[in-house]
């Protein structure tokens, strides 16, 4: 046996205690085997092991982490092995499972080990004589099991493998601890960090797992549904009914009758009979995982499963174009660039003289960021998203771009929090903006202004019309990063729709805006003069005496008369 080879040494010379409180070997199941093989693969690449993994409860995940850790620190030189769990009695359990693995381990296997405290096992000669201990000085390895938030976690240690345990349930400062766990763990390839964790709501474990799906932090993101544990399954009694939610369950997950029928049992024994605990325990998808302090305002069990599904975009990228002269000068010679962290992410590129949207919500009220919602206006379907950190000068310039770039958009620009990004596009001479009317005191009647305002009549009415769209439309919204919005997107202790605590909205508003102001722009495409041609005289006179409404109606009936 290689004792250097991971699966084989765990599955071979580790034992574990089992639910029922009795030993047996360590055999992977579905998804420590999920888990182990993405260890394999970033191994493979000469990449240090940077892992994030969102669980259901009892998976087995802490097990396979502490035995893989286990196999390297007792097989290895000098490796220190830091284990942190979120509360002393995990701490016990967890030093307990590592002491378990090397009582069971052949004598002939079990390295030299020396006393030591009641968390730590130090794998080195126990000699005193320090001549025999320079002679043979044993592996000089480690592995000490700590609890969050008791004394100064892993600050002075030069660290090879951490174990993070149920870290949403850390202390409040968890960023904190974690930043000096890290400090302390080498960048490179033989080193490995797992946290792993159930959810907790909206804390710094789920900013890190949004980070990590997101491509914008070095973890990797690892999510273990509850019906990989085989465990989970129940006897079925003659003659049961399942109803619409276990049947959508079925039909989405691939869930069998056994596996329905101990969630059926488990929301009733273990979750007070409430699915949404059940939900966050023992999640179907990384959303589920996350309940929200408020209720949704839109239909989140629907957006879950959607978003699972949602599209990749076919171009990432953003606007290049030289620099100008001046600063803040009309952008020129602009051309779209794709860069893997680009701002702009593009599912349908511009079909000739087709009519497009674009809504944009510009950073405020502790928002950094700005977006837009690009959207075909003849179906409503979206085609593009723009969302990016600060730079009001850089914001007008994509919003410029991308609008000229999908056929002079409509572009729509919200304008509470800086009215900088619409002028600029006024300045620049942008061929199509968003009107509203606004009552001049001066003039004493209403006029036209340029740019959305949010106010306290126009915020529930685009809302409303975005809330619409997903009830009556859902896959319009193609973007996983908006449909992750909306999944946070709650009615707060005064019922008001809004972020919750920690999350963004400014995609959504970016999306109601667009879907709010379709009505300035065409619904048919184009026609350029040569499209024309076939206009017989009694067509241009019918087109001549029309207003703008009759003349969509005339132009999209003559077209399908000649397809």
């Amino acid at each position: 046996m290689n004792l250097r080879n991971p699966r084989e040494y765990c599955e071979n010379l580790l034992w574990i205690r089992t639910k029922k409180q009795t030993l047996t070997k360590l055999r992977f199941n579905d998804a420590q085997n999920n888990l182990y093989d993405v260890i394999r693969r970033q191994a493979a690449q000469g990449k240090p092991i940077r892992l994030i993994v969102l669980k259901g409860r009892q998976e087995g995940i802490s097990t396979v982490t502490e035995a893989l850790m286990f196999q390297d620190t007792v097989t290895r030189r000098n490796v220190k092995t830091l284990i942190v769990a979120h509360e002393s009695t995990a701490t016990a359990n967890l030093f307990k499972m590592n002491k378990l693995f090397y009582d069971s381990l052949p004598s002939g296997a079990q390295p030299m080990r020396k006393n030591s405290n009641a968390k730590e096992l130090v794998f080195e000669n126990p000699a005193k004589d320090a001549r025999a201990k320079r002679r043979r000085p044993g592996l000089r390895s480690s592995i000490r099991c700590q609890t969050a938030g008791k004394g100064g976690v892993g600050r002075s240690d030069t660290l090879t493998n951490v174990h993070i345990s149920e870290y949403a349930f850390w202390p409040k400062n968890k960023d904190e601890l974690l930043l000096g766990i890290m400090q302390a763990v080498p960048d490179e390839p033989d080193t490995m960090v797992v946290i792993e964790s159930t959810a907790n709501g909206y804390d710094h474990f789920k900013r890190l797992w949004d980070d990590a799906v997101s491509g914008v932090n070095e973890w990797t993101p690892v999510f273990l549904p509850w019906y990989l544990e085989p465990g989970y399954r129940k006897s079925v009694p003659e003659g049961t009914v399942w109803d619409e939610e276990e049947e959508r369950l079925r039909r989405d997950f691939g869930l069998d009758d056994e596996q329905l029928m101990w969630r059926r049992w488990c929301i009733k024994a273990n979750c007070g009979n409430d699915p949404d605990m059940f939900r966050q325990e023992y999640p179907n998808t990384p959303d589920e995982a996350f309940l929200l302090s408020g209720d949704g305002y839109f239909d989140n069990d629907a957006l879950a499963v959607q978003r699972m599904h949602a599209p990749e975009p076919k171009a990432v990228g953003w606007f290049d174009f030289p620099e100008t002269a001046e600063m803040g000068d009309i952008p020129r010679d602009w051309r779209f660039r794709e860069r893997a962290r680009g701002g702009i992410r593009i599912w349908h590129h511009p079909e000739k003289g087709v009519p497009y949207v674009l809504g944009g919500d510009t950073a405020g009220e502790g928002s950094d960021r700005f977006t837009a919602h690009v959207l075909d206006n003849r179906t409503g379907a979206q085609v593009a998203e723009l969302q990016m950190p600060l730079s009001e000068i850089q914001y007008a310039r994509q919003i410029y771009c991308l609008g000229r770039y999908y056929n002079d958009a409509l572009v729509a620009v919200e304008i509470n929090h800086s009215t900088y990004p619409e002028v600029k596009l006024e300045e620049w001479h942008y061929p199509k903006l968003y009107q509203r009317e606004r009552f001049d005191t001066y003039k004493n009647r209403m006029v036209p202004s340029l740019g959305w305002v949010t106010s306290t009549k126009t915020r529930p009415q685009m809302l409303a019309a975005l809330h619409t769209v997903m009830e009556e439309a859902p896959e319009l919204v193609v973007s996983a990063w908006t449909l992750g919005e909306m999944i946070t997107f709650v009615y707060d202790e005064n019922r008001k729709p809004q972020a919750a605590t920690g999350e963004h909205d400014d995609l959504v508003i970016a999306a109601a805006i667009a879907h709010s102001v379709r009505g300035q722009q065409r619904y048919s495409v184009q026609e350029d003069a040569a499209d024309r041609k076939h206009w017989t005289a009694d067509m241009w006179a019918d087109w001549r005496r029309a207003d703008a409404e009759t003349k969509k109606r005339l132009e999209s009936e003559w077209r399908r008369s000649t397809q």
